[in-house]
């Protein structure tokens, strides 16, 4: 049995992955991470990772970036594996998950979804061969997410960019500018309201006409399966290294 232990256990997301585990024949829940002990549980719970007592054979992190630091400091001392699934990440915390890749098995993704890592694959081909369309990407979300644009929007603009050979920029705001939108630009654009888990639109305009990709997810399940694939994935892994969802299908 594959023993896991949960940072973030009592977010939605949290909530959703200990559901996951607990129908898993092939893992146990060991304990869960937060930075309050609800006392809801039927696993043990900390609100110090230097309190833990259970030995994890994986972690999976769905939290907020500080929390992550501070469990992926424990990962490291304890030399587990560990799946990050949190986004908003400041780029020298992305710096510091690299860097702990080459001390542990690393799994990081903006989004756990099998289905938006093939939307990335296909984005990626879509902008090679049209290349000469404006690229516009709109993400949809809930009105509790906290970081803008979403991880998953990131993922995808960084996937055309890099079938473009890095030649794009990002925008996020036209507000203050007053100049026609560039051809090398990829426009992001974030939308926050009601209960909605999740929705990217990859939308390629030409003079003529407009070819959009979407993903619509109706229930934080697929996130936390994914997660759960990729804790299985990683609970062999003992060589350090950094893997995303292209290396689980």
């Amino acid at each position: 049995m594959i023993k896991v232990l949960i940072n973030g256990c009592n977010g939605k997301m949290g909530q959703e992955v200990a559901k996951i585990v607990g129908l898993d024949n092939d893992c146990v829940l060991i304990g869960g991470v937060d930075k309050e002990n609800t006392g809801e549980y039927t696993f043990p719970v900390y609100t110090d990772y230097n309190d833990i007592k259970e030995e994890a054979d994986v972690i999976i992190d769905f939290s907020i970036p500080i929390a992550t630091m501070k469990i992926l400091k424990y990962a490291k001392d304890k030399k587990i594996p560990i799946v990050i699934a949190t986004t908003g990440f400041a780029e020298e915390q992305e710096a510091e998950i690299r860097a702990a890749s080459k001390e542990i098995p690393v799994f990081k993704s903006a989004n756990m979804s099998l289905d938006i890592n093939l939307m990335c694959r296909i984005v990626a081909n879509l902008a090679k061969q049209l290349s000469d369309n404006d690229i516009e990407i709109v993400e949809t979300h809930h009105n509790r997410k906290i970081d803008s644009p979403s991880g998953t929007a990131m993922l995808l603009a960084d996937s055309i960019n890099k079938a473009l050979n890095g030649s794009m920029s990002y925008e996020f705001n036209r507000h203050d500018k007053h100049e026609k939108r560039s051809k090398n630009e990829i426009g992001i654009s974030s939308i926050r309201g009601g209960n909605i888990v999740g929705e990217h639109s990859v939308i390629f305009f030409s003079e003529n006409e407009s070819f959009e990709i979407k993903h619509t997810s109706y229930s934080r399940s697929v996130f936390a399966d994914g997660a759960v694939k990729a804790a299985k994935f990683m609970a062999s892994k003992n060589e350090p290294g950094l893997y995303d969802m292209n290396d689980i299908g």
